[in-house]
């Protein structure tokens, strides 16, 4: 049998980050080889991460970031079981990273995105493998969005909770305080669209059966003819858009006016062109 020393498993502890008592019993169990015994975690990592595949992991981590020129922007969200792992420094650290690659290599989905390496040569999926071993919980890459745009601005609100994207068609000098509003914006009215033009009409169809079935149950309408009930059904959808429209709500900072009559306070051609926003849990 090896002789395991205490300097030999720190070193494998450094190494891979896994607790002490599992880098002695890999270092035991591959007889001192430290090669062996790093394949043997790693392999622990996978038969973790098959174990808990059926459970839900959703608590975790939101990083939104763009680049340095505000042209493009990425929002990452890392998912685990519990609060405590989603607050865990290295468990941060370690969303922060994915997000970096992301913000440099530009992936167009998740499935590209896991496939790059990281820092230790190895692919993102292979190191959140890593990481199930460690922590031993499920963990899953499980947003992943950007923008491309003239002006990308990003927001992060709710302790890492909630993360948004907007991108705005031009350039201008006011331009990146304007987009920040509009992620703080859809972070706190959630939008489904830009604009009516962007809403999906299959929405609209689904959301007017509803306004005509609601207002034929309501009894102050039982008097009125079936085109005052539609005009009424037809009054409320324009409620609906106007309140899920970014464009179309009211401004967060001021109700006296719209999104869109905001951005074109700065130029009358300055519009949003593009958002995202991913929420833990949504």
């Amino acid at each position: 049998m090896a002789n395991i020393t205490a300097q030999d498993v720190n070193k494998l502890r450094h190494t891979t980050g896994s607790g002490m008592m599992d880098c002695k019993n890999a270092l035991v169990e591959a007889e001192g080889d430290f090669e062996k015994a790093i394949d043997i975690l790693r392999k622990k990592g996978q038969k973790i991460a098959a174990k808990r595949s059926d459970r839900e992991a959703n608590q975790g981590v939101v990083i939104a970031k763009t680049t340095a020129d505000n042209s493009f922007g990425v929002v990452v969200l890392l998912s685990c079981e519990t609060d405590f792992v989603a607050k865990n420094e290295e468990f941060v650290n370690f969303a922060t990273k994915i997000t970096g690659i992301a913000l440099t290599q530009k992936p167009h989905d998740v499935e590209t995105l896991l496939a790059l390496a990281m820092e230790d040569g190895r692919s993102i999926c292979d190191n959140i493998t890593d990481m199930i071993g460690k922590i031993g919980e499920k963990i899953e890459l499980a947003a992943y969005e950007f923008i491309e745009a003239p002006v990308v601005s990003a927001y992060i609100h709710l302790g890492n909770k909630l993360g948004t994207l907007v991108g705005l068609n031009k350039s201008l000098p006011n331009a990146p305080e304007c987009a920040k509003d509009l992620a703080m914006q859809v972070a706190a009215m959630n939008p489904i669209a830009i604009n009516r033009e962007t809403i999906d009409p299959a929405l609209i169809t689904r959301e007017m059966e509803i306004a005509i079935d609601l207002v034929k149950q309501d009894p102050k309408n039982s008097n009125k003819s079936a085109e005052m009930r539609e005009r009424i059904a037809q009054g409320k959808i324009e409620k609906f858009i106007k309140e899920n429209t970014l464009l179309n709500q009211e401004f967060i900072k001021d109700g006296n006016v719209t999104v869109g009559e905001y951005l074109k306070k700065f130029d009358s051609e300055l519009a949003a062109i593009d958002f995202k926003r991913v929420m833990i849990g949504a």
